[in-house]
């Protein structure tokens, strides 16, 4: 959907320790005051030390990498202010827009000729007999593994309440479509398009081969125990915070009550974004409309 009105105050988030972003986050800060717009410029900081966003906020800049934009959507992403990701280094899944793009991309954000996807987002909640001891966003993925001396796991799997297999594994992950290009394609997932409502339910390198990747409606929740063997297991959520998981415990996923509002590129599409990314060639004589 196109952007419904102009923006007039935004707040620019920068990749912690990174001068590069930091100095870029400076000039676009100066640059909106120059047309009288309230700027914000922030360092992305974890948990605790993450500062509320400023009032008024309309728009957020992620000035990164996508790692950056991931801790921005699971900090800011329920309160449904639009995102827009601008990599400082290549280009990335996620911030789509290039340093060298950003200034032409803004001018037409800020006079709201933008479209917007809404991404779907896990909520991740840990049990420990029988209290919800830890919750957190995702918006690409639950992972549960061993370390790397004992990399099998043990898992029981149940969807909605219904027993669904045991797991011997490597680990499993649970991706939405966005971090199906992330974890989920290393360990031989789908690449699911991003806008896409539904879960993907992945072992990771399953004892047993026909346990196979498993899509699942985006209502569902996914219940995963561990069983009273289980040691040096740990659960990550989007490959930046975590939980040391104990036997028995349960790991529930499901999807999120909102959705994280992400500003797409105005300058190339998510297949030009996947043809450069994975480096898909293209074959003489195949190029067109996809029409004989």
């Amino acid at each position: 959907m196109a952007g419904e009105r102009s923006v007039h105050t935004l707040t620019i988030i920068t990749k912690k320790h990174k001068p590069a972003a930091w100095q870029a986050g400076e000039g676009l800060r100066d640059w909106c005051r120059r047309r009288g717009l309230a700027a914000h410029l922030l360092e992305n900081e974890p948990d605790p030390q993450t500062p509320p966003l400023p009032a008024g906020t309309q728009l957020i800049v992620v000035m990164g990498g996508d790692g950056t934009l991931l801790s921005v959507a699971r900090h800011y992403g329920h309160l449904g202010v639009p995102v827009l990701g601008v990599n400082v280094g290549g280009l990335g899944f996620l911030t789509e827009v290039s340093l060298e793009e950003l200034y032409p991309a803004l001018e037409q954000v800020l006079a709201g000729a933008f479209e917007l996807e809404e991404r779907l987002m896990l909520t991740v909640t840990l049990v420990r007999r029988g209290v919800r001891c830890w919750e957190e966003w995702a918006l690409n993925d639950a992972v549960i593994n061993k370390g790397a001396l004992a990399r099998i796991v043990d898992l029981t799997a149940w969807i909605d309440g219904e027993y669904l297999t045991n797991y011997r594994a490597d680990g499993l992950i649970i991706a939405t479509p966005t971090g199906s290009t992330a974890y989920t394609m290393s360990a031989g997932g789908p690449i699911a398009y991003p806008t896409l409502q539904h879960l993907i339910l992945l072992p990771i390198c399953p004892h047993t081969l026909s346990n196979r990747p498993l899509i699942l409606p985006a209502g569902a929740t996914i219940c995963v125990s561990l069983n009273q063997r289980v040691r040096d297991t740990h659960l990550t959520v989007d490959g930046q915070v975590g939980q040391a998981l104990e036997s028995g415990d349960r790991v529930e996923v499901k999807a999120a009550p909102h959705f994280l509002k992400f500003i797409k590129s105005p300058r190339r599409s998510y297949f030009e974004i996947l043809r450069t990314k994975l480096g898909w060639g293209e074959m003489t004589g195949t190029r067109g409309n996809g029409v004989e």
